[in-house]
């Protein structure tokens, strides 16, 4: 039993690995001259063929009939999944893994902002968990600015001369803010991704075909736009990206597992964890250099971020309390009204 409950801890922090691989991965075979299209292709056609049988092992019970419309929620989920991969493998080109991962806890910030704008969620600032989320979107905000903008000295880097000349931190400063831009732009698509897939899941409730159809989609998006933009046949080549398509293809597979054993919150949580295993990764396998700016500026963001899913998690709990107390007082109530009135109508009451 232990061992069972601690599946999801391991499995998450096997995902982060994975997911903080996929960008050092796309980063390793962008420069050997993979173009981002190719990559995308490559890791989302392997994930969907990877979910299409766990998908149809998980929902074989019957579930809500595919129509034309879930099919055109299936292809705009896709393409704002598709948009961000864009956005996200060009940011990490011209930044690092470490500053992907920092910018990665800016979603459920952003997500907030969006379902308060589409008006799915309620800003009541007598609560105090709408002051967190708040806050916490803020603080998130400041802190994605502070990391972007602000590098400040050097704190962990490898031993190589190259590392220390000032001309180096001119030259990439103005490719550092660029592609923290870049990142803040996967982050709001991510968002807006969450916010759209919320919508789907209340009218197609089956998660793993969900997945299966946004990978499959988003294949079929960059398989188009990889024809028409890349016309060498080098560019197709599979063996610099082999170990970051699997990454991903491990990565989805396990988030998946992930939200339906412990649910999403759990999952959000372990975001952060990725920092940590991106500076590793980075200082180690790529001789990325972890700046004092990044260290502060993640501070920030993390602290926002679980401000903004304690927030969050709180709420779910007050719903939870209240729906568990509004059911004991209509199973009370219940037996009284049997007693007045007889019939077999009456259960449509409990």
């Amino acid at each position: 039993m232990r061992i069972k409950g601690s599946a999801p801890y391991v499995g998450m922090v096997l995902a982060e690995f994975a997911q903080v691989g996929l960008m050092i991965a796309s980063k390793v075979a962008i420069a050997n001259g993979m173009p981002n299209l190719v990559f995308i292709l490559y890791s989302n056609t392997l994930a969907s063929l990877i979910l299409l049988p766990f998908s149809l092992l998980f929902h074989r019970s019957p579930r809500p009939q595919l129509t034309l419309s879930l099919l055109s929620g299936f292809f705009l989920l896709a393409l704002l999944g598709f948009l961000a991969q864009i956005f996200g493998y060009a940011g990490i080109q011209y930044s690092s893994a470490t500053l992907a991962t920092a910018m990665l806890n800016l979603v459920p910030g952003f997500t907030f902002v969006l379902a308060i704008i589409f008006r799915m969620e309620k800003l009541e600032w007598w609560r105090g968990s709408s002051i967190a989320k708040s806050m916490g979107t803020v603080l998130s905000i400041a802190g994605a600015f502070i990391v972007t903008l602000y590098k400040g000295y050097p704190i962990l880097m490898t031993p190589s001369p190259s590392n220390f000349p000032d001309q180096l931190f001119l030259s990439q400063h103005s490719n550092w803010v660029y592609g923290g831009l870049l990142l803040a732009a996967d982050c709001v698509m991510s968002s807006a991704w969450l916010i759209l897939q919320a919508s789907i899941l209340k009218k197609y409730p089956a998660e793993l075909i969900i997945n299966f159809y946004y990978c499959f989609f988003v294949a079929i998006q960059s398989a188009a736009a990889s024809l028409i933009m890349e016309r060498s046949l080098g560019a197709w080549s599979l063996e610099p990206s082999t170990r970051g398509v699997f990454g991903y293809a491990f990565q989805v597979g396990a988030i998946t597992w992930c939200v339906h054993q412990k649910g999403p919150v759990f999952v959000a949580m372990f975001k952060p964890v990725g920092i940590v295993v991106a500076v590793a990764m980075g200082v180690i396998f790529l001789g990325d250099t972890f700046y004092a700016g990044s260290l502060i500026g993640a501070t920030v963001i993390v602290t926002g971020f679980y401000s903004v899913m304690w927030g969050k998690a709180t709420e779910e709990k007050i719903d939870e309390d209240v729906g568990v107390s509004s059911s004991e007082s209509t199973s009370q109530k219940a037996p009284l009204l049997q007693n007045c009135n007889e019939g077999p109508s009456l259960p449509k009451y409990n």
